[in-house]
C-alpha cells in the first residue's frame, strides 16, 4: 500500500516561510498529478497547489499565489511546498496526495501555524 509522509511544518511569525515535503513510499510522483491541501479547525479540506507529473504545469488557489511555489523530484519520490510571506490563516494541517480520485490514504499530515 502506497503511503505519503508530510514533514516540514512547525510555527512561524506572519512574514515567515517553511518548506513542506511529501515522501512517497512507491514511485508514483512521476506518474500522477500531486497536490497539496490543507485543512484549518473547523473547516473542510481544501486543494492549494498541484503539479502535473512533468513537473512544468502548477496550479494554486488564489490565496496562495505568488507566495507558495509547489515542485516535484521524481527521482526522490517526494513533492515540496515552498511557502513564503505566511499568514495567520495559512494555519492548518497540511496534506499531500494525488490530484484526482482515487486518492491515497491519507497521511498524519504537518501542521503549519503562523502567529506572533
Amino acid at each position: 500500500q502506497v503511503q505519503l509522509v508530510e514533514s516540514g511544518g512547525g510555527l512561524v511569525q506572519p512574514g515567515g516561510s517553511l518548506r513542506l515535503s511529501c515522501a512517497a513510499s512507491v514511485s508514483i510522483v512521476s506518474i500522477y498529478s500531486m497536490a497539496w491541501y490543507r485543512q484549518a479547525p473547523g473547516k473542510q479540506r481544501e486543494l492549494v497547489a498541484a503539479i502535473a507529473p512533468g513537473g512544468t504545469t502548477t496550479n494554486y488557489v488564489d490565496s496562495v499565489k505568488g507566495r507558495f511555489t509547489i515542485a516535484r523530484d521524481n527521482a526522490k519520490n517526494t513533492v515540496y511546498l515552498q511557502m513564503n510571506s505566511l499568514k495567520p490563516e495559512d494555519t492548518a494541517v497540511y496534506y499531500c496526495n494525488k490530484r484526482s480520485p482515487p486518492l491515497i490514504p491519507w497521511g498524519q499530515g504537518t501542521q503549519v501555524t503562523v502567529s506572533s
